[in-house]
């Protein structure tokens, strides 16, 4: 048994990916699945889609890596975070649709128990705001809105999981009911400095704590996939979401030490330790990892629309017909005109957090064509990944000392960091060195050294960060000037988008 088989459950595909005993990755497969958009603000998935592209992309990894079940050592799972599904323990079927982490509906609770002086008890136990991005108040609505879903709830019958939970329970054949820390730490639910599930959030949100997954450490037991999947029984050990997976993927293990990871949203986190640091800025408190029951925090910002807004430019206005065609199109565009878009399709994120917003464009010309349009599309990542690091530096700089003050360079991954011209500008606008790694699948990676850190097959932390290997360092290019005019341009697009 050589291998790590890899599921990374995201928002607009599933995907498997099988690494090897040097934690290489040998074979892989992709599903893309149905986005549902019912309403205004509101994103929804069809939690079996979720399973049954999982459970194919899975098979077909091992089928073109040329190898059985028997040769995969374990499963490490990484997933879309906040996504919430209810389901019944008995039959495994979902009770509605997911919830996705991008959907708004909830919008108008929070700010009624945000009107009601609850934001800061919450933001003292989970580290999170109140704001519908976050899995409690999803919950809430699902048990509002489908009838007598409260009552099964009490009663054991209806469970409630991020998609983690609800792969490891289809996984296991409904053996275990389990999460990580991590996407714990995600629900508006947890406790993350108790290292618990808080009543008092659940008593307000009115959530029966019978239906909450058992939290378990990012590297654990997490039972075994069933034997009739993939030939024979094999052990989950790793499981972290999304953009924690991409720390550990970074070997973003010391306090300081900074990644940002560009896939249909972004999201940086920034390594503060064993020690939650209270955010001045509206950036989110979180867990990193937890390995040995111990948590290593993290400072996030989090932006809702990065790849997501070239697959508007694609599917909703048809300029391109592949992603990668934005890059030559920005590199056309006209320098003389100045168009800024601001992507709030879904709300803006930190450190706004303003879900009432929309996107908007300024700077239109009758001159402006495609290649304006993919530039601004492309530029506004950078704009929002300044924000969210200027925020994130002025916490740290107020509560690190010693050798720790310091911020790392950016660690860079996911589908956009790909692109060179969209990381130079990046580089540009914050004016500051960008690296990008040899692995550009850093959440996969994450997820897979869990595991096989577990199963002894693949090395401790410190050995794994010595592997980190750079493929290019990004280093800023543009003239203060043109800097300081652009950052002035999208300033002054925020303003007016949240005035609108």
């Amino acid at each position: 048994m050589t291998h790590i088989l890899a599921i990374d459950q995201g928002t607009t595909s599933s995907r498997a990916i099988l690494f090897d005993a040097a934690m290489k990755p040998v074979a892989s497969a992709q599903e893309e699945f149905p986005q549902h958009y019912p309403d205004s603000g509101w994103v929804e998935h069809d939690a079996g889609d979720l399973w049954s592209t999982t459970a194919a992309t899975c098979r077909a990894a091992i089928e073109k890596a040329g190898i059985t079940g028997s040769d995969v050592t374990a499963i490490g799972i990484t997933n879309q975070r906040e996504t919430t599904v209810v389901w019944d323990r008995h039959t495994g079927r979902a009770i509605h649709r997911a919830i996705v982490w991008q959907d708004r509906r909830t919008a108008a609770t929070c700010t009624r128990l945000r009107e009601a002086g609850h934001e800061e008890m919450v933001k003292a136990r989970t580290g999170l705001l109140l704001d519908p991005y976050f899995s409690g108040t999803k919950l809430a609505w699902i048990l509002d809105h489908v009838e007598g879903a409260r009552a099964r709830a009490r009663s054991g019958d209806l469970l409630f999981g991020t998609v983690d939970s609800f792969l490891i329970w289809k996984l296991t054949g409904g053996r275990v009911h389990a999460t990580d820390a991590t996407n714990a730490a995600r629900t508006l639910l947890y406790d993350i400095r108790k290292g618990r599930w808080s009543r008092t959030i659940c008593d307000m949100l009115d959530i029966p704590m019978e239906m909450l997954p058992e939290v378990r450490d990012s590297a654990d037991d997490y039972g075994h996939a069933r034997a009739d999947l993939f030939g024979c029984e094999i052990p989950i050990l790793g499981v972290a979401g999304d953009q924690q997976a991409a720390t550990v993927g970074q070997a973003c293990f010391r306090p300081g030490m900074l990644k940002s990871t560009y896939g249909t949203g972004c999201f940086a986190l920034l390594n503060t330790g064993g020690t939650p640091v209270v955010s001045q800025n509206r950036l989110l408190t979180t867990i990193a990892y937890q390995l040995d029951g111990k948590p290593t925090y993290a400072l996030e910002g989090s932006i809702f629309v990065a790849g997501a807004v070239v697959q508007w430019l694609r599917d909703g206005l048809g300029l391109i017909r592949e992603a990668r065609e934005t890059q030559p199109l920005a590199e056309k565009a006209d320098d003389h005109q100045e168009v800024v878009l601001v992507p709030a399709f879904t709300g803006l994120g930190a450190p706004y957090w303003r879900p009432d917003c929309r996107g908007a464009i300024f700077g239109l010309t009758r001159g402006t064509g495609p290649a304006e349009m993919a530039r601004a599309a492309l530029e506004s990542v950078g704009f929002q990944t300044r924000d969210l690091l200027e925020a994130m530096r002025a916490d740290w700089a107020g509560q690190a000392t010693g050798d720790n003050a310091a911020v790392a360079t950016l660690r860079v991954d996911g589908g956009m960091s790909a692109s060179d011209w969209t990381m130079q500008f990046l580089a540009d606008i914050l004016d500051a060195p960008v690296d990008r790694p040899e692995v550009l699948e850093t959440t996969a990676l994450g997820a897979a050294w869990l595991a096989g850190m577990r199963a002894d097959l693949y090395p401790g932390q410190e050995e794994f960060a010595r592997g980190w290997a750079l493929e290019r360092r990004f280093e800023p290019q543009m003239g203060a000037e043109a800097r300081a005019r652009k950052r002035d341009a999208w300033a002054r697009a925020i303003e007016a988008t949240m005035r609108f």
